[in-house]
């Protein structure tokens, strides 16, 4: 089952913008309406929505938050094993891999490469076999904590 955008929609089109499959639909200015079919119910046209017009899944409706309060995904690198399942969860590519680690212990570590581009889907941390990505809201301290 898909999101709904509910009655209150006023056709801002910023859902459709956000929208990572190009679900949403709808004329400037009028009621928008989500393809089930495409819909990989993200939640970032809830997130974006600034007329709390879009249902979840469950029929709740989605509150609109700042962007700078998207989670993000966190990776401890102790426990990422390097297996790329978390990029290729990503429906917007925001994840990317670096090197990492001293001679005779290289990996090519996931990170968080477009912070801007993060919806907070949390598909990355929820495809992660090992557990070793997190989705918490950013503050200054893990701002500073994530290099």
């Amino acid at each position: 089952m898909a999101y709904k955008i509910m009655e209150s929609c006023n056709g801002c089109g910023a859902c459709v913008r956000l929208c990572p499959v190009g679900a949403i639909a709808g004329e400037k200015r009028a009621l928008h309406a989500i393809d089930g079919a495409l819909c990989i119910e993200c939640g970032a046209c809830g997130r974006i929505c600034p007329e709390a017009a879009v249902r979840d899944v469950s029929g709740m409706t989605c509150q609109r938050s700042k962007r700078s309060q998207w989670p993000k995904p966190f990776i401890d690198k102790a426990l990422c094993m390097s297996c790329t399942i978390c990029l290729n969860a990503c429906p917007v590519g925001c994840l990317a891999q670096k090197l990492t680690g001293g001679r005779g212990d290289l990996h090519a570590r996931p990170f968080l490469k477009d912070e801007k581009a993060c919806i907070g889907c949390g598909f990355c941390a929820f495809e992660c076999p090992v557990n070793a990505i997190v989705m918490l809201v950013p503050t200054k301290a893990l701002s500073v904590s994530k290099g």
